[in-house]
């Protein structure tokens, strides 16, 4: 795997979480002028041949946000290379995973401050519009992170008023949309989906209610089913296996169904729980990156 991380590039980053926790990164460039597609969503009316090139922007990023244990290296090796075509890639180990600094794993609570570093750390370097792609925790994360901290459309609510008139670090970037790959509607039922026991989900809420009491807060205040209706009108592309045997179908399904108007829910058959590009990779990233590019090429205007 090293071998292949070497080979597929890109620069290794240290950053701070917004809690001052110490993160690894590796940033990967766009493909410059690189295009395939032009944002349209896959089965709508649309002429490749005769359509406006896709054309990189620096000023864009995806933040590649990975699943429960590990590292984000094997989402970069899987992701990153058609990823780059449509914006830089900026893959994250959250805390507690890969070269990050020790940390509690909270299912989003404590990701989120992950997440809001990992935009300042793009924002000082001119990032101005993001997409957020997650698995399974990371799509978890994602969608707390833009409940929690905003998508960026509101400057003024990221100031301090207390502050001293001086020059200030710059601004963050705007998130633009969200990918979210094998995400569960609750957190005990991918926590349980992993574990396959007897009364699973209720194993799993007690043991979220005992981190509540260790870690100051309760992650399942932001798990998904509860929040991803406060995404409004930002565009959330879902995907999800339909042999998913850590989330069914049909909790897959209650999550598309809680999710705004307008948000695309993608069914892969017989993908399992994140193997939805692995089982169907043509079409998985050409509803991607339509995805993607549809929703930068209108924060652009």
């Amino acid at each position: 795997m090293a071998s292949a991380l070497d080979a597929l590039g890109g620069e290794v980053v240290r950053l701070r979480a917004r809690d001052g926790v110490r993160l690894m990164g590796r940033w990967l460039i766009a493909d410059q002028g690189a295009g395939m597609g032009t944002g349209t969503a896959v089965g709508d009316a649309a002429d490749e041949d005769e359509a406006e090139p896709w054309v990189t922007d620096p000023h864009e990023a995806i933040v590649l946000l990975h699943g429960w244990s590990g590292s984000v290296t094997p989402d970069l090796l899987e992701h990153a290379p058609y990823l780059r075509r449509t914006a830089g890639v900026l893959g994250l180990d959250f805390r507690g995973h890969g070269g990050s600094d020790d940390g509690p794993t909270t299912f989003g609570l404590l990701e989120v401050e992950d997440v809001a570093g990992a935009l300042a750390w793009l924002g000082e370097r001119g990032v101005t519009r993001v997409a957020l792609m997650g698995s399974s925790m990371g799509g978890i994360a994602a969608i707390a992170s833009v409940v929690v901290l905003g998508d960026g459309r509101l400057p003024a609510a990221d100031v301090d008023p207390d502050a001293p008139a001086a020059p200030g670090p710059p601004p963050r970037p705007r998130i633009v949309a969200i990918v979210g790959d094998s995400v569960p509607p609750e957190l005990a039922v991918g926590v349980a989906g992993r574990m396959r026991m007897p009364f699973g989900r209720a194993v799993a809420d007690r043991a979220f209610a005992r981190m509540a009491r260790r870690v100051g807060g309760d992650p399942r205040g932001t798990q998904p089913i509860a929040v991803v209706g406060l995404l409004e009108d930002l565009p959330l592309l879902l995907v999800h296996g339909a042999a998913d045997r850590t989330v069914p179908i049909r909790d897959a399904r209650r999550l598309a169904g809680a999710a705004p108007p307008g948000a695309r829910h993608v069914v892969i058959e017989g993908a399992g729980h994140g193997l939805a590009h692995a089982t169907d990779p043509a079409r998985y990233e050409a509803e991607v990156t339509a995805h993607l590019r549809a929703a930068l090429r209108a924060a652009r205007t």
